[in-house]
């Protein structure tokens, strides 16, 4: 690799240490729900790199998919997510999964989550690719809001849990090829050694490598990365879904619109007013999101327009404006009334499906690491998630992690320092415009590895970040620009190449140059071990 093996130089000497039971490297519902997961007899370190209340978990708007009506069935969840997986699946963690969801909302609730209600019953919403309506939400279109702030409370009464705002994580710590812990920064205390028997990464996804995307600002790939130095297996990288409806509006953040929106009966159309779903999907606007996400492309080229609209008048302008009081709000800080006037949208990078390979209890290949979340590939989404399975997803394998993380520290006597040390290196003469090669790499990903990709573009994309990589891995910078920078040219240089070796069209992942899909070659996953040359199996 081009990378230092770590990012900053460092002495044990003359840097800080500490010691922990169980590090959890993120704040997401992932995180916490690992760190509620550990035995309380042990210590457990919690490292968020922002405030613990800006993970994507935080922005999370549909809500979480259960079996809870008694006319849906176990099995009807199971087979909605295994046919918009794209036949790339793991059907036995699909069941694991899904099974446990009743179990896993239940938790919510009894840890004081207020999920919305029908005369006194849960309200289950649809979104696309369900079958039953089974989406649990709260505050309308907040559910992330209302989950995050009683986990957040809840996890906060452990007397054994500390949590670590604002601190950056640089690299993951290895010794004869097991996990040891991180390597941590904050601006006030600079880098410091954690020690740990176990590691959780629970750092969520890259969604700011691309330039239209609904991910806040912390969603650089940093946990792919370091996962990816430290020499873990990352699988599936061409897999990104984009969102179908993120609002468009110059001048405005790029803010998602739920899903539950066109469950709720909203319609797309076009600058003309045309409906137009119902030409590419017998399900119109209830089909998946890749099927949705390349209607809305095709359609804005037809039309010459730079968006197309989510139209919500002819339902209740009551219902409407309570139900989703969260895209009401931010439709009118630009005089959008959202039960009257189309809502300009198109798409955006959303969800990182690849990641961090895992099995069915969170462990990676690399011994003492464990991951949940968006940053792995479990096997749930296969090549297309399913809407609302996020959260599930991140609450089972959180609590699984947590409570394997707990067990091997129990059993794990060794626990001290080791020598470990990087030094510094030359620092260049040149200076790099960091703002200028980190907007490049977006608008690179966006034009040539977004909702559509081909053989070209990929690899004049390849080319372009190679060049970048060259002058930007190498270097020992001494902020998060800089590391965010290095991390997000690693991913994407994955993510490329992954797309590039792909050669069919597979649920979120289309080649326009092979636009059918595979199943006899490429029912297969790519995947990395710190390498640019994949293993395909």
């Amino acid at each position: 690799m081009d990378l230092p093996r770590y990012l900053v130089p460092f002495h044990p000497k003359r840097v800080p240490h500490c010691f922990t039971d169980v590090l959890i490297l993120g704040g997401g519902l992932a995180g916490l729900r690992a760190a509620i997961a550990v035995d309380p007899a042990l210590s457990v370190l919690v490292v968020t790199k922002q405030d613990i209340r800006q993970s994507n978990s935080q922005w999370a708007q549909g809500g979480i998919a259960s079996v809870l009506d008694p006319e849906d069935c176990f099995e009807d969840h199971i087979a909605d997510t295994l046919r918009v997986g794209g036949n790339l699946c793991d059907p036995e963690v699909v069941e694991m999964v899904v099974r446990e969801s009743p179990r896993r909302v239940q938790e919510l609730i009894e840890w004081g989550t207020r999920f919305d209600l029908e005369e006194g019953e849960l309200a289950l919403g649809r979104e696309g690719g369900h079958s039953h309506n089974r989406i649990v939400h709260a505050l309308g279109d907040a559910t992330g809001k209302e989950v995050m702030r009683a986990v957040i409370e809840h996890s906060s009464t452990l007397p054994n849990l500390q949590t670590w705002q604002n601190t950056f994580t640089l690299d993951l710590l290895t010794y004869d090829g097991v996990c040891r812990g991180a390597l941590i920064w904050n601006p006030q205390h600079g880098k410091t050694l954690v020690w740990a028997k176990q590691t959780i990464l629970c750092t969520g996804g890259v969604g700011q490598i691309y330039r239209e995307t609904t991910n806040p600002d912390v969603a650089t790939g940093d946990g792919l990365a370091v996962a990816y130095r430290a020499g873990a297996i990352l699988r599936d990288m061409e897999f990104m879904q984009f969102h179908p409806t993120v609002l468009y509006i110059a001048g405005s953040s790029r803010s998602l619109i739920t899903e539950a929106v066109r469950g709720a009966g909203a319609r797309l159309v076009d600058r003309n007013g045309y409906r137009f779903m119902p030409e590419y999907d017998s399900r119109a606007e209830l089909a998946p999101r890749d099927v949705v996400s390349r209607a809305i492309v095709s359609r804005m080229e037809k039309s010459r327009h730079p968006n197309v609209y989510l139209d919500m008048s002819h339902l209740d302008a009551d219902m409407v404006r309570s139900r989703f009081p969260g895209m009401r709000a931010i439709c009118e800080k630009f005089g959008l009334d959202i039960a009257r006037d189309p809502i300009p949208v198109r798409p955006g990078a959303h969800y990182m499906i690849g990641g961090v390979a895992v099995d069915l209890v969170g462990r990676t290949n690399l011994p003492g690491l464990w991951a949940a979340g968006e940053v792995t590939s479990s096997g749930l989404h296969g090549a297309n998630r399913l809407a609302s399975n996020s959260l599930l997803e991140a609450l089972v394998y959180g609590a699984y992690t947590g409570e394997g993380a707990s067990k091997a520290a129990q059993t794990d006597d060794e626990f001290r320092a080791l020598p470990l040390e990087n030094e510094r290196v030359a620092d260049s003469t040149e200076l790099l415009d960091l703002t200028d090669i980190r907007n490049s790499l977006k608008s690179l990903m966006w034009r040539s590895v977004g909702v559509r990709r081909a053989s070209d573009a990929l690899i004049e994309a390849a080319e372009d970040v190679e060049g970048w990589c060259k002058y930007v891995l190498p270097r020992q910078f001494y902020d998060p620009h800089g590391w965010e920078l290095q991390n997000m040219l690693v991913v994407a240089r994955l993510m490329i190449r992954a797309a590039l070796v792909r050669e069919e069209t597979r649920g979120v992942h289309v080649r326009t140059d092979f636009p059918d899909t595979n199943d006899e070659r490429w029912r297969k996953h790519i995947s990395f071990e710190q390498s640019v040359e994949p293993v395909i199996a």
